[in-house]
């Protein structure tokens, strides 16, 4: 259960929030999960009192409010597709407990929502408190005030607390991972016992999530198969925690062209006669708008569940034709199980995101110093690396230069994906000179 960690989250602020709520480690082989998660290792508490320290002096800015804020009754006109509003704002107050009780259907007692979010409200605050104020400052003094609005996060599902921790300000963000968003629908149809039973599976998902700063490929997958898929429940808890509410949510597919087409009912229900399911089912990919309660500026998640090894890109140009309806993004990815340094496999996506990319942030699992350098790009580091943890296809070559790039680097009072072998913080910033 996710009481279990609160102790556990101290260690937080000095081995770092890996979560980018990798929500534990976004593996993305083709076809493959990752195997299990390492040892964490323990935090030097001056270290992390030290290295609090040293980030003291970084603007104040706005923090998550732990409360979670009433959401405001909101309409979607305008919008093509099929409009699961009312489905969305019950899983953000069922689940993400945000919003007001008036969003919890009427299928669902509302003493086991209670009942959830008192198990939560403490771990909320001690991850935002341990997490969130610490790596949101540092993160600001170091993000550029130039750096693009659109973000693009490969292999980061469920990843939406990481990424507006990361990006704050950013008004469309696109997840891409081989899990599914989800069916939203269950959630007005589920019945207390298998309710009680799926809330007490994600509170210790997040706990995880919270612990480790990511989540976890195995995680994700099965919960995509609940009444709030994981991939919808996880970005609930990170509206609550960054202050903002849910507007509508909507299904769609990706033309040869690269554009969307957005599912209607009818399309949806034709789909699940026909037995269409996972990636190539309708609930692969999601839209969810959100905003912050006074803001009239409304945000855009959009979660594609992609398959992002070569053979799959080459076999499937619409991902790449919806790409490159971008000319410049910033970018993220963290707990990628090292895959952006695999050249057989995954040099496509990593090619694109060099020639689209001006400001780029992740852990080591990022792109490598020989590609970054091959494209023009200068890498700046923050923390402490020494060697890789034993996840996905580490080469002793690319993991000796990152062990050289960090050479006399301070350590990092949170974690951001993965930590190395010995349980050390770090950031890797990929940018154009």
């Amino acid at each position: 259960m996710i009481f279990a960690f609160r102790s556990a989250l101290i260690f937080c602020a000095a081995a770092g929030f890996a979560m980018a709520c990798e929500v534990g480690c976004k593996s993305h082989r083709s076809d493959q999960r990752e195997g299990s998660a390492s040892t964490d290792a323990s935090a030097d508490s001056t270290e992390a009192k030290n290295a609090k320290e040293a980030i003291a002096d970084a603007p104040e800015q706005a923090t998550p409010q732990v409360t979670p804020p009433v959401a405001p009754q909101i309409t979607s006109e305008g919008l093509e597709g099929a409009l699961y509003t009312k489905e969305v704002q019950a899983a953000f107050r069922v689940a993400g407990c945000g919003g007001d009780d008036a969003f919890i259907p009427p299928n669902i007692d509302k003493e086991i929502v209670d009942a959830h979010c008192a198990a939560l409200e403490a771990d909320y605050a001690e991850f935002k408190k341990d997490w969130l104020d610490v790596a949101m400052p540092f993160i600001e003094k170091i993000r550029p005030p130039s750096t693009p609005s659109v973000v693009v996060y490969p292999f980061g599902g469920g990843d939406l607390v990481g990424a507006l921790a990361t990006y704050p300000n950013a008004n469309e963000i696109t997840t891409i991972s081989l899990e599914i968003a989800g069916d939203v629908r269950g959630i007005l149809k589920v019945d207390s016992t298998r309710l009680s039973r799926e809330l007490a599976k994600l509170r210790d998902h997040l706990g995880k999530l919270f612990l480790k700063a990511h989540s976890r490929t195995l995680n994700l997958d099965i919960e995509s198969h609940g009444a709030i898929p994981g991939e919808i429940a996880f970005p609930m808890a990170a509206l609550a925690l960054h202050g903002a509410v849910p507007v509508t949510l909507r299904y769609f597919t990706i033309d040869d062209d690269g554009a969307f087409h957005w599912l209607t009912d009818d399309e949806i229900e034709q789909a699940v006669k026909a037995g269409k399911s996972g990636r190539a089912g309708p609930f692969a990919n999601a839209e969810i708008r959100f905003k912050e309660p006074n803001d009239a500026n409304v945000r855009v998640l959009r979660h594609i569940a992609f398959d992002l090894s070569n053979k799959n890109v080459t076999k499937k140009p619409f991902f790449l034709n919806y790409l490159n309806k971008h000319t410049e993004v910033s970018a993220m990815t963290k707990a990628a199980s090292h895959l952006l340094w695999d050249d057989e496999n995954f040099s496509i996506l990593r090619d694109w995101l060099m020639t689209h990319t001006s400001w780029m942030i992740s852990d080591t699992t990022g792109v490598p110093p020989r590609i970054a350098k091959k494209y023009g790009f200068v890498q700046d580091v923050y923390g402490q690396f020494e060697w890789p943890e034993p996840f996905g296809t580490v080469n002793n070559h690319d993991a000796a230069d990152f062990r050289d790039l960090f050479k006399g680097s301070d350590p990092l009072p949170f974690r951001y994906g993965y930590p190395d072998n010995n349980g050390h913080g770090h950031i890797v910033i990929t940018r154009k000179p």
